[in-house]
């Protein structure tokens, strides 16, 4: 792809959302719609070819180039967001070529900061259209381009759709004016305009003309004529990750390229307080150590250290090992996971919490109303985690000629524009940045702590490009973590075992808080739905109802991890639902059953799950959990076996219900990567802090699922005609609950803390 370069730097505010009282605050005027096809700053093409509107562009071979705003991490949109253009253009998917987006606004992704208002699914009415409207105009304001929140295909639904569209119309019209036709006599095929006496004409050979015609009406195509969307289709990159062409972050390859690795404090907020340099400037390879403490902006996630520049990564990393630094610390070195812990529980007895949702009147169900016969309790818990993806942390960086040209696995190029300008002390169009393939990113890469550190040392490198690469031990003990939770619930059953009341408070620290002041500057303050989600927007029928959450603010860094809230709170929810239909002496899947009269979608899915699982083998048991999360509804049963103390998977079967499936293939791989992903979470996952230090470091004390422990996965895509959803991270959150809850009927243990261990 090409470089980017960020027009005139913006700065950003936006005043917070708040829910409270019914009432929204928002902190930004109102103002007219905004289209999103046609861009303020062009494509970056090659040759002669020609763009119709911001996404769109074709040369006179026939290629057609479309603009990718969203970063390839293996989640296949390199594949699914052009198969949109192509399906509204009717050209082959193999004419199309893809062009690294601009920053302008239209490519911003409004459809995540939708997704992030703290409303229950099922609320409906004048207030919920008010404000998604409004967040809406907000989100196309700030254009922010990110990748995540599972919202790439559901963003780009609408507008890729009609930039095809148009472009269509433009090319059709160009046509007819040179036939001296009328448009509705054209149809299109293959790349081509063709009338219906047979003339024909190369969407190449009327791109120069199309380029100046008005489109007129541009008409979407109705669902059923699609002819790409909808049927699998072959991942566009497998190819060169293959054959070793992908480009990923640490594939860089700038001309006369040096190395640095790191050193950061192991203890959280440590600071340098000397170094001493000269005693490994005489080591091999070695050109010169940079300490970017003073360098870098307040708050860049991982923070502040030293680097040692090298001819190779091997000798800058024995250098930097070698390195003499003294660290400065405070109070938090004094930080453990226990004390966390019980700050959790200390202010769950203290707090009420902000309620997210509320139903009935629960007041008078614990005011013992009549007919409460049982009541059950419990305390869930998940710790700390990792994002731990295969490729490592790094950026490459080059200052020259008071330019910064930057190479970046990142999920947020906007992000990153803005701190190497910062960090380099430049104007932000004097940034060019290259969005490489990413080797995973489960929502680290949205931070750009990597790309502050790399730019304040290439800025002392002489104008050589510098790869920063993070070990995996780095990577693992200065990551921006999933965060901890604890869970409180309590259910009040009626004599035939029907929950009357059903109350959940739990608490966290926020990641949103924490990623929008490092990275927009914005003040932390006011409900974050992250925390919550997955507790307070459930689907289950419960009468009376009250689920609240307190934050509980700590100096560990937070950062988005797959499926965020939703990969601890699904845990809690469905594991205690398990816990109430075993106290209703019901079977868990006629209990959930019951619960879904007024949600047909979600009744389907699980029934769907259940019926391809059948009976579970001898000397095994069937787990089920049912979960929905970023539009997306997914029920899963998974097959498990005990033996001793060792929890074995070995089959999940995964239904879905995630709207129109663009690329059923890229669904089914989506699903099968978020259960392994989830699998290794459940049994294996946790970072826990002692004496202000992350104890886990490398694969040894923090596993992930191995290829011969990873289960058969079955995928069932329900057939739809709804919006698309997401689906990089649905599939997680289900697979912890699902085996824990298989565990139970095997063993009679109630496994309630995270990692699932006997």
């Amino acid at each position: 792809m090409q470089g980017l370069k960020l027009g005139a730097r913006r700065r950003f505010i936006f005043g917070g959302v708040a829910v409270a009282a019914g009432a929204l605050v928002v902190g930004w005027g109102l103002m007219p719609a905004r289209q999103r096809l046609n861009a303020t700053h062009a494509l970056p093409l090659d040759g002669d070819a020609v763009a119709l509107n911001g996404w769109v562009a074709v040369a006179p071979d026939g290629t057609v180039s479309v603009a990718m705003p969203r970063s390839e991490m293996g989640q296949g949109v390199h594949t699914a967001l052009p198969m949109l253009v192509a399906e509204e253009m009717d050209v082959p998917l193999s004419a199309v070529r893809l062009v690294q987006a601009t920053t302008d606004k239209i490519y911003g992704n409004i459809a995540m900061l939708k997704d992030g208002l703290p409303f229950h699914p099922d609320d409906d009415g004048s207030l919920k259209a008010a404000v998604g409207w409004t967040v809406g105009k907000v989100a196309r304001e700030l254009g922010l381009i990110i990748t995540g929140g599972s919202s790439s295909v559901k963003d780009a639904w609408q507008p890729m759709r009609e930039g095809g569209a148009a472009a269509r119309a433009m090319l059709v019209a160009a046509a007819a004016r040179q036939w001296s036709a009328r448009p509705q006599d054209c149809r299109t095929e293959d790349g081509q305009v063709i009338h219906a006496d047979g003339r024909r004409l190369s969407y190449g050979a009327l791109a120069v003309a199309a380029a100046t015609a008005a489109p007129g009406e541009i008409r979407l195509k109705d669902p059923k004529d699609f002819k790409l969307i909808g049927r699998a289709q072959p991942r566009r990159d497998t190819p060169s990750k293959v054959n070793g062409g992908a480009v990923f972050g640490i594939d860089v390859r700038p001309e006369g390229m040096v190395y640095a690795a790191v050193r950061m404090s192991p203890v959280i907020g440590g600071v340098v307080s000397s170094v001493k340099p000269e005693a490994v400037l005489k080591m091999p390879g070695v050109m010169q150590v940079v300490d970017f403490s003073s360098a870098l902006p307040q708050q860049t996630g991982a923070g502040t250290g030293v680097a040692v520049v090298a001819k190779t990564y091997w000798q800058a990393k024995q250098a930097a090992l070698a390195l003499p630094v003294e660290w400065r610390t405070d109070e938090r070195a004094k930080l453990s996971s226990a004390a966390i812990f019980a700050e959790f529980a200390a202010r769950l007895d203290a707090e009420s919490g902000h309620a997210y949702h509320k139903a009935g009147d629960m007041d008078a169900v614990e005011g013992k109303a009549a007919g409460v016969a049982k009541t059950v309790t419990a305390e869930y818990r998940a710790p700390y985690l990792a994002h731990a993806a295969m490729e490592p942390v790094n950026c490459t960086a080059q200052f020259k000629d008071d330019k910064v040209f930057l190479w970046a696995p990142t999920q947020s190029p906007g992000f990153a524009l803005e701190v190497a300008a910062k960090v380099a002390g430049v104007a932000a169009d004097k940034v060019v940045l290259v969005v490489t393939m990413l080797g995973g990113g489960f929502g680290r890469r949205l931070d750009v702590d990597m790309v502050a550190q790399v730019v304040a040392v290439a800025k002392r490198a002489g104008g050589l490009p510098v790869q920063m690469i993070w070990s995996r031990e780095d990577d693992t003990t200065h990551d921006v973590y999933r965060p901890a939770a604890l869970a409180r619930f309590s259910a009040s059953l009626d004599a035939a075992g029907k929950v009357l009341g059903y109350d959940n408070k739990s608490a966290s620290g926020s990641v949103s808080h924490q990623f929008f002041k490092r990275n927009l500057g914005l003040l932390p303050g006011g409900p974050d739905k992250t925390t919550a989600e997955g507790e307070f927007d459930m689907q289950y029928e419960f009468p009376n109802q009250r689920i609240r959450h307190v934050i509980v603010d700590s100096p560990v860094p937070l950062g988005y991890w797959r499926s965020v809230g939703h990969s601890h709170n699904a845990f809690f929810k469905e594991s205690f639902i398990d816990e109430l239909a075993h106290a209703a002496g019901q079977d868990e899947v006629a209990f959930r059953r019951g619960l879904l009269k007024q949600h047909p979608r979600h009744l389907a899915v699980l029934n769907a799950a259940v019926a391809r699982a059948g009976a579970a083998p001898a000397g095994r048991a069937h787990g089920v959990a049912l979960h929905q999360s970023f539009g997306t509804i997914v029920a899963q049963v998974a097959e498990v076996s005990v033996e001793g103390t060792e929890i074995r998977v070995h089959r999940v079967v995964c239904a879905v219900d995630c709207g129109i499936a663009v690329n059923p293939n890229i669904i089914a791989q989506q699903a099968e990567s978020a259960v392994v992903f989830g699998l290794s979470a459940a049994l294996f996952g946790a970072v826990t802090i002692k004496d202000g230090k992350v104890e886990q470091s490398n694969f040894h004390d923090y596993p992930v699922v191995r290829i011969n422990q990873a289960p058969e996965v079955e995928t069932i895509i329900m057939p739809s005609a709804e919006h698309p959803e997401g689906m990089g991270e649905p599939a997680t959150p289900p697979i912890a609950p699902a085996v824990a809850n298989a565990v139970f009927k095997l063993t009679g243990k109630r496994l309630r803390s995270l990692p699932l261990t006997l």
